[in-house]
């Protein structure tokens, strides 16, 4: 029997078909070929910036070593960024408060936010010291919130920083590709780095859970057995309880 010939308008629809799966094909394999070449481009920094991190604390801790020795009093260097959580309602809050933990886009309670130490914003958060407790975080803290409670704002939209291409698509432009991965924004959060205030604010502001234990009496200071005010270094221990 013969062949069939095969319609033109057919083949002409095979050969466009084989075409576009080729290029469809060879920009899956260029596609994952780059995921690869940034994966491993992101473990190395993540690599470098534990390398710093430890290097930051062998200095401080021989520093203190040889203060000790020489029988002198060292002064640890101060923090450059606090975290802040609001532990107070809406009630009974005067306009001015109001307006700073506005500005400080601390609108609910238990949300908390990042925030660069100068002048400006201590004198902010002496006037709403009342309703937040704050204090300086711990590497392990600040790593914590990025990745169990971190939320990045991409158009608009609220999106959890479940991978490093969430991290790309909102600060790649806004930091000029310094900010790239999940290890990028906790050591710009850490160390206050250049890109702080673009990280920070591109951050949803962190919503956290009521602390574990409960709070003892949120209308004290800190240093009296109450909650809000300055805890420094003891935030972790809040936070721990929170995240």
């Amino acid at each position: 029997m013969p062949r069939v010939p095969v319609p033109e308008k057919q083949k002409k629809a095979q050969a466009a078909a084989a075409k576009s799966s080729a290029k469809a094909t060879a920009a899956g394999a260029e596609k994952a070929e780059s995921a690869v070449e940034k994966r491993r481009q992101y473990m190395k920094k993540a690599a470098l910036y534990n390398k710093q991190y430890k290097a930051e604390a062998n200095t401080l801790k021989s520093m203190k070593l040889t203060a000790q020795k020489e029988g002198n009093f060292f002064s640890e260097p101060g923090a450059k960024i606090a975290f802040v959580v609001r532990i107070r309602g809406i009630n009974d809050v005067a306009p001015k408060p109001r307006k700073i933990l506005q500005l400080l886009r601390l609108r609910q309670l238990h949300t908390g936010v990042f925030v660069r130490l100068n002048k400006a914003t201590l004198n902010m958060l002496k006037k709403v010291e009342a309703f937040v407790a704050w204090g300086y975080p711990s590497l392990s803290t600040v790593r914590s919130l990025v990745y169990k409670r971190g939320y990045l704002s991409v158009k608009g939209n609220r999106i959890p920083i479940s991978e490093n291409a969430v991290v790309e698509e909102a600060l790649e432009k806004k930091t000029k590709g310094a900010v790239m991965c999940s290890e990028d924004v906790v050591n710009q959060l850490l160390t206050s780095g250049e890109h702080f205030s673009q990280v920070a604010h591109t951050l949803w502001p962190f919503k956290l859970s009521t602390p574990n234990g409960g709070i003892k009496y949120k209308n004290s200071h800190f240093v009296e057995g109450g909650d809000y005010g300055n805890r420094e270094t003891l935030i972790n221990a809040l936070l721990a309880r929170m995240i």
